[in-house]
């Protein structure tokens, strides 16, 4: 390659870059204007709701749990909950958006980076992958730590109430992370579809071809869907985890005796995970750099398993130098003795628990192993079997899961009751930023390798960022996993959470009304699964047709001689996923308010447990089935490279029938407005986008 032709890859490479941060940016800030206007109403809901339970009384009342002190009013208690939910749905946006400019800032410099080798290039995606990671959990630590301070001027001694308003910052957080994991899911998939099933099936051209109209539309989607999206998601996790150990400890005999170092155990745990994961990163990125290509994925494996190894002797340590010797628990009404090496072994259960999970996460999802491989070998007789195949393999992943969850929830309910719970859900996230790390690593990568081959660089850079990205790939199931896990056991917390706090002794499935709740409960999930895939099929059906339109009617374009209109299909992305976001999102936060208000606590309560248990097992199922899919797709594009195995060669190359099923195999993988609606943004999306096509932008098929 020529210095000139050099430079020209440089140019496209960042004009590319630009459009796809024009596109995110355009996205999410259309996306949160919606999210302001339903934080706000919900805020006042959540005001109403809490101050209507003593009337909005103006008066102090006894504590309920602290006997023998005075606890605040119950307006001021409403309102207090209030701003932090706020706070959580704010700091969960701050998070999200910081953690796109970053990936979207990444994405070209990776590709970039490549021209000097595969090092360089591993170190720019994971730095950024890190950067990321330890500004979620370091952010939410601050703020977290900050709210508790500046609400501690005002309650002084009423850590129960204290404590009990935090929560709302857990709910905030989870909330936006709802929506935001929603809409960015089906905008991400609804582009990816049309781009392969169009391009790659009935056009046989390469993923990331720039004369795909939905490419950029794709790229701008792994930004809003994988990185904001489960960078919202984890924050979440980690909020609510968080404020359920803090809540559940204020009522014991730590807020009893006024203990702040040990209440502040869970944040305790938390800052010696950032030390731990920032010891994790410079271990792969300065002390044992990556120099070849065999050298990534074991680099990439390692992060969690020292992460995890590190974080044990850190918890050790933490437990015995933040708690007292011996302590007493609040246990559904009676009181249970606990010593502080229990909390220590509630945190390691969570940490192992999290690597066991991901690591059967990724055997089920790598195309390293035999489950992915049978797979692919099914998309020799079609679509179906490969269907059939993908859906199996999805049910029999859930095993291993359940009964590393199971173990865990056991373990630290028989040590520490629901405390213990959420200490181990807490253990699982306290390696947050590693987690995230490797997760955002993936679509960086991905995108890395996109920029490549829409700037029509070298044949060299684009083995390099595909290198990356089938590492990325399959260990980003890790991450994944991890998510489902902890989500599993912080919604137990946060259940136990509940009926300590309602006063619900215990959840008897023989009471009618409870059995009703879990009945309805149990179906939840498969109705808000329900409607996110009919959303995304019918997202993906207009940018089918979209794409298919433009290859008939735009002159030139399957020649490299025309440019599509990229911004259109950007546009069909954005204002399904912002259409149909918010009725998933009203039925998972609506139906519980009105279970509780028609129906009573104890409908409540099996509503919830029903949700809890069917919700993880259709996560994680969809989760692996949905990976496994894509890497089988992915293995059998291997069929071209060097060092593909003599299995993944009687497969057929790209094009072929088996390549063909794999790819609609992989579409099944699942989880508006005018355009004034996005205001001064999107004109200018669409100038970058429609710019000039330029001869130099062509395909390199060298």
């Amino acid at each position: 390659m020529t210095t000139g032709e050099a430079m020209s890859g440089l140019r496209r490479a960042n004009r590319l870059a630009w459009a796809g941060e024009g596109g995110a940016n355009s996205f999410l800030f259309t996306q949160y204007k919606y999210l302001a206007a339903f934080t706000a109403i919900f805020a006042v809901v959540i005001f109403l709701f809490l101050g209507s339970v003593h009337r909005f009384s103006t008066d102090s009342r006894p504590c309920k749990y602290t006997r023998g002190r005075t606890c605040k009013p119950a307006l001021a208690n409403a309102t207090f909950s209030a701003i932090a939910f706020l706070l959580g749905a704010a700091t969960s946006v701050v998070s999200g958006y910081l953690g796109m400019r970053i990936a979207t800032y990444a994405n070209a410099r990776t590709t970039l980076e490549a021209r000097r080798g595969i090092g360089a290039a591993f170190a720019t995606a994971f730095r950024s992958g890190a950067v990321m990671g330890f500004l979620l959990a370091s952010l939410g630590l601050l703020v977290l730590y900050a709210t508790i301070k500046v609400f501690g001027l005002y309650y002084g001694d009423d850590w129960e109430g204290l404590y009990g308003s935090v929560t709302g910052y857990g709910l905030g957080g989870s909330s936006m992370a709802l929506f935001g994991r929603v809409g960015g899911g089906i905008y991400t998939k609804a582009a990816d579809v049309g781009a392969d099933l169009v391009g790659k099936v009935e056009r046989n051209i390469p993923e990331d071809d720039p004369r795909n109209p939905a490419v950029i539309a794709d790229n701008v989607g792994d930004n809003v869907g994988d990185i904001a999206g489960m960078g919202s998601d984890l924050f979440g996790s980690y909020a609510e985890s968080t404020c359920a150990a803090l809540f559940v400890a204020s009522i014991s005999s730590f807020g009893a005796d006024h203990d702040f170092a040990a209440v502040a155990y869970p944040l305790l745990i938390s800052a010696a995970g950032l030390l731990v994961c920032l010891v994790t990163t410079l271990l792969a990125t300065d002390l044992f750099m990556v120099k070849t290509v065999r050298g990534v994925a074991p680099a990439l494996k390692l992060q969690p398993i020292i992460s995890t190894v590190l974080m044990t002797v850190a918890a050790l340590v933490v437990s015995f130098a933040a708690l007292p010797a011996n302590f007493t628990m609040f246990d559904f009404g009676a009181v249970k003795q606990v010593k502080n090496w229990h909390l220590f072994f509630c945190v390691a259960i969570g940490l192992w628990t999290g690597l066991a999970i991901g690591f059967t996460t990724e055997y089920f999802t790598s195309n390293a192993y035999s489950p992915v491989r049978d797979v692919a070998d099914s998309c020799k007789t079609g679509a179906a079997t490969n269907v059939i195949f993908g859906l199996a393999l999805g049910y029999k992943s859930v095993i291993v899961p359940v009964f590393a969850i199971a173990v865990s929830i056991y373990v630290g309910f028989t040590l520490a009751s629901i405390y213990g719970i959420a200490v181990a859900a807490l253990g699982m996230l306290s390696t947050v930023a590693t987690g995230l790390a490797i997760d955002a690593y993936g679509p960086i990568s991905d995108n890395a390798g996109g920029i490549a081959e829409m700037a029509g660089m070298s044949r060299r850079i684009r083995q390099r960022t595909d290198a990356l990205d089938a590492a990325g790939n399959t260990t980003a199931a890790i991450g994944k996993g991890f998510a489902i896990g902890s989500a599993a056991l912080v919604s137990l917390a946060l259940f136990g959470a509940f009926v300590s706090r309602a006063g619900v002794a215990d959840v008897n499935v023989l009471n009618p009304k409870v059995f009703v709740g879990l009945l309805v409960g149990a179906m939840l999930p498969y109705w808000f699964s329900a409607m996110t895939m009919r959303s995304m099929g019918s997202a993906a059906l207009k940018m089918v047709e979209e794409v298919r339109r433009q290859f008939a009617a735009i002159p030139g374009l399957m020649e490299g001689r025309a440019a599509p209109d990229y911004a259109r299909c950007v546009r069909i992305s954005t204002d399904a996923s912002l259409r149909e976001m918010m009725p998933p999102g009203a039925l998972v936060l609506l139906a519980p308010l009105l279970a509780g208000t028609f129906f009573g606590v104890r409908t409540l309560a099996g509503l919830l447990a029903g949700a809890l248990v069917s919700g993880v097992q259709i996560a994680i199922s969809a989760s692996n089935s949905g990976g496994a899919w894509d890497n089988a797709k992915k293995y059998i594009e291997m069929f071209t490279q060097a060092g593909a195995s003599d299995h993944a060669k009687s497969l057929g190359p790209k094009g072929s029938d088996a390549h063909k099923a794999a790819v609609i195999g992989d579409t099944i993988a699942v989880p508006q407005h005018p355009d004034q609606a996005h205001g001064r943004r999107v004109p200018r999306v669409r100038a970058i986008l429609r710019r000039p096509w330029r001869p130099d932008i062509q395909v390199d098929r060298g």
